[in-house]
């Protein structure tokens, strides 16, 4: 194709300039002698007056002529735009639909899972029949199988109007089957790769981060970490596992970097080999990069005027934890442990362990350890526990650390938490008492268990922490300390 030159092709326009002049000065010599002829009939014709009249009346015909038709043909429909023809989306899963309605902009968000055959179309059906629900395909990932078939992931923003039962009907009449379906939202709109990253930084800046990450990760399932031997030193069940993982359907086992194994269980929906090399990839990075927890600390001073230092504690805190239960009085390590207090020391290694939970600890100005206090996953619940040396209660230093306690338990996304006591530790019910939240009292056995709410009130923390939000917290096998 040839370039035109910009000179050249502005002469040719100059030239017009004085032939337009010309034009409209001799259109306007004629409208002033039309209207010269005009202004001499109606002056001096006999007609004149008639002639105005006649005009007038023409006017106001043709304007009432133009203002029915105007008003005839405003609420006409506009044309039908012609619908994409080709329902796969682009770009990530965003189907090509400018024109989308309100309702559909603004509708559920919903999370499905469907295997169809790996054959060409079979995509595309699926596709077609969600579009002719007016289903919006916000995200799509495919995991092959190795016995064929692809499992397609999708995140789908649907009418209001729509049910689960319908939307599974139209996947099943597409080719779908052994479809999943559950509400989504906000949280899910972020892209996979993206979500990945983050969840590896997480995991990257703390270690008890990674029974968390993989729940994100696979969604709702169930997290066991079972240590390589039990509290009375013998090996462990089920601890051993390869260090490439077992993936067994809706099961999958992964060789824990801090020892034994972490299974996960997900009975409802069966794992594909995708999501096993990304949990495998999460578990792997957290071996390589060794015991970490993040430094920061807070310096509080007490009424009295004591300093105390509040940090994340973790399993180099042992040794210190347990001249701290030397110190102890029995009494005191009955109302922690609700057992027999000769035990207690075992429990210290799976405290401090960062796969059942975190651990805060209070230290003097010299550095000694006053004080710990646990959240602790226990499936789809939280318990939060308190050991405060004795000549150090009373002094404020619990419920300091039980705010900053739940402050993390709703960063981690945690309806509510719980406390089992006895009803003597009025230390601990006086702690709980004082967050200003929603209590739940219930006697088990002779033990109190105190149940708070924090969907009802947010509770802030004073500390720098930066601990990600989840949808919930992780499930271990056991309770420790129990």
């Amino acid at each position: 194709m040839t370039e035109r030159n910009p000179a050249a092709a502005a002469r040719p326009h100059r030239h017009h300039h004085w032939r337009r002049d010309l034009v409209e000065l001799a259109a306007l010599f004629c409208a002033v002698a039309v209207a010269d002829g005009i202004a001499n009939l109606v002056v001096h014709g006999p007609k004149g007056p008639f002639l105005l009249v006649a005009s007038a009346v023409a006017l106001l015909v043709t304007a009432a002529f133009h203002t029915w038709w105007a008003r005839r043909h405003s609420h006409a429909p506009p044309p039908a735009e012609t619908a994409p023809s080709d329902p796969v989306p682009r770009g990530g899963g965003a189907t090509a639909d400018p024109g989308a309605a309100p309702a559909e902009v603004a509708g559920a968000l919903w999370r499905m899972r469907t295997t169809v055959r790996d054959e060409p179309g079979s995509l595309a059906a699926l596709c077609t029949a969600l579009a002719g629900h007016g289903v919006d395909i916000v995200n799509l990932q495919t995991h092959p199988l190795p016995e064929g078939g692809t499992v397609d992931e999708f995140l789908l923003r649907a009418p209001q109007e729509l049910i689960s039962a319908d939307l599974s009907r139209a996947v099943a009449r597409a080719g779908g089957r052994s479809t999943w379906i559950e509400r989504a939202d906000a949280h899910d709109l972020v892209d996979t790769p993206t979500r990945v990253l983050g969840l590896a930084t997480r995991t990257a800046l703390d270690a008890a981060e990674l029974p968390l990450a993989l729940r994100q990760l696979l969604g709702r399932c169930t997290i066991h970490s079972i240590p390589a031997t039990t509290l009375s030193g013998r090996p462990n069940a089920g601890a051993d596992a390869p260090v490439e993982g077992v993936l067994e359907a809706t099961v999958m086992r992964l060789r824990d970097p801090s020892g034994g194994a972490i299974t996960v269980e997900r009975p409802y929906l069966p794992f594909t080999p995708t999501e096993f090399a990304r949990a495998r990839a999460l578990v792997e990075l957290d071996a390589r990069l060794g015991p970490r927890v993040p430094r920061s600390q807070d310096v509080l001073t007490l009424p009295e005027g004591n300093e105390i230092t509040v940090r994340r504690a973790d399993a180099s805190d042992l040794a210190a934890a347990r001249a701290m239960h030397d110190r102890c009085s029995e009494r005191t390590l009955g109302l922690r442990y609700h057992g027999p207090v000769a035990d207690a020391d075992r429990y210290l290694g799976h405290l401090l362990s960062p796969r059942f939970g975190r651990t805060l600890a209070a230290t003097t100005a010299s550095g000694k350890l006053v004080a710990l206090g646990h959240l602790l996953w226990d499936g789809d619940e939280t318990e939060v526990a308190l050991l405060i040396e004795d000549d150090w209660q009373r002094r404020g230093i619990g419920s300091e650390l039980l705010r900053r306690l739940l402050a993390m338990a709703v960063e981690a996304g945690c309806d509510s938490v719980y406390a089992v006591t006895r009803a003597s530790n009025t230390g601990m019910v006086a702690a709980m008492r004082g967050l200003g939240l929603p209590l739940d009292y219930q006697i088990e056995e002779g033990t109190l268990v105190i149940t708070a709410r924090l969907d009802a009130t947010p509770v802030t923390s004073r500390l720098p922490y930066e601990v990600p939000r989840e949808r919930r917290a992780y499930e271990p096998g056991r309770r420790p300390g129990h």
